[in-house]
Order: C-alpha cells, then structure tokens, then sequence
C-alpha cells in the first residue's frame, strides 16, 4: 500500500507542477520554472506522507518516496528535455509554416538569433552576464556558476560535445 502512497504523490505532483507553472506565468512570478518544479515536488511529497501517515497502518516511507522519486525525476527529465530547447523550437517553427519547410539559411537568419536573444535575456536577468557595450562578459556571479557546471560536467564525464564551443 506504500508503493500506491507514492505513486498518489507522484499524481499530484503532475497534475500541481504545470499548474503551478501556468499560475507563476499568470502572476508574473519572479521564480525559475525549476523552482517551481520544487515547490511542486514539495509539496506533493508533503501531502503523500501525510496521507500514507493517515491511512495506512504500517506506512513504509521508503516505499512510497521511491515510487515518488521515481515519478517526479521522469517528469523532471522531460521536462527539461522540452524547456527552451533550441532545437525544439525549430522543429515547432518549421511545423507551424504551412509548408512545413523554410530554407537553412531562413531559419539560421530569423529564427536562431530571436532564440538566444532568449537565452541571453535570462542570463542576463539572472545576474550571471551584463552587457559591456556591444558584448556581453560573465558578472562574478556568472563565473561562479560557469566554475560549478563545469565541474558538474566532469563528474558526469560530460566532455566538451563542440555545440557551445565558443573558443574562437
């Protein structure tokens, strides 16, 4: 009955999570959709061991908080994998045309640059890049950032894949 805890939870928390992110987008909310993703997740953990607290009489926690985990980190990954992802957004922009193509150099020239302009918006609301005239430099902040993902990427044995490779 545990595991049926933490897959309620697990429920709750997909249905609250986009919820949650239609409300913060409504409301102007300044918070990363990432936190909201964990408000979500906090909350629905919350509600499901006060549920399996409530009515089940050996509740087994670990149990239901794996079957929990397990559901919020797919719905995480999936998450992430469809959040402003450039790639994405081509695929969607060429399948909006109503002839579903556009030349290479039509997309590169209109609808790549509108992107990372995107991109470089949230840094740059984020406090990890300013503007310096026409360029754009990491603030202090931005090099601790940069300094901790790369770590990250060499814990994860994640080399350097060439997409962002900006050397030149």
């Amino acid at each position: 009955m545990s595991f049926a805890v933490g897959f309620i939870a697990a429920v709750v928390f997909a249905v609250l999570a986009p919820v949650l992110q239609f409300v913060a987008r409504a409301r102007a909310w300044s918070l990363a959709p990432v936190i909201v993703l964990a408000i979500a997740a906090l909350v629905s953990h919350l509600l499901g061991v006060l549920l399996g607290v409530l009515i089940v009489p050996q509740f087994r926690y670990w149990d239901a908080a794996s079957i929990f985990g397990f559901g919020v980190m797919g719905y995480v990954f999936a998450f992430g994998a469809v959040y402003k992802s450039v790639s994405l957004d081509i695929l969607l922009g060429l399948a909006e045309r109503p002839e579903g193509t556009a030349p290479l150099s039509d997309v590169v020239e209109r609808q790549v640059p509108a992107l990372f302009r995107g991109r470089t918006g949230i840094l740059v609301d984020g406090g990890l890049v300013e503007q310096v005239d026409s360029r754009f430099a990491a603030t202090a902040a931005g090099q601790i950032m940069a300094g901790r993902i790369g770590r990250l990427r060499r814990a994860f044995g994640i080399g350097d894949t060439g997409l962002y490779d900006f050397g030149e």
